[in-house]
């Protein structure tokens, strides 16, 4: 495999996690708590949640819950639920290769 074409499906992989993580994103609900914080959560996707003092705040952290959730999940070999049709699980074929 040359380097040009190493470059490319880095390339495509970067498109599909920064797109995974921006239409899961777009889902995201938030609330305000009883004590005027904000709480934020993604649903189906078990975790993911964060707090703040502002609703910035909370989506920033969120962000960063949803980005460490999913590194771990794909390094772990979990399965990662599907959002808006952006499948990041391997096949059995790409299982029995890395495996």
């Amino acid at each position: 495999m040359t380097c040009r074409r190493v470059w490319n499906i880095l390339g495509v992989v970067s498109d599909m996690l920064t797109e995974y993580l921006t239409r899961a994103m777009r889902g995201a609900h938030y609330e305000i708590m009883e004590d005027g914080r904000y709480w934020g959560e993604i649903p189906g996707l078990q975790g993911v949640w964060a707090d703040g003092d502002t609703l910035e705040q909370c989506r920033e952290t969120l962000r960063e819950v949803l980005d460490d959730w999913l590194l771990i999940g794909l390094r772990r070999g979990d399965q990662i639920p599907v959002v808006d049709g952006i499948d990041l699980n391997r096949g059995p074929e790409a299982r029995a290769v890395a495996g």
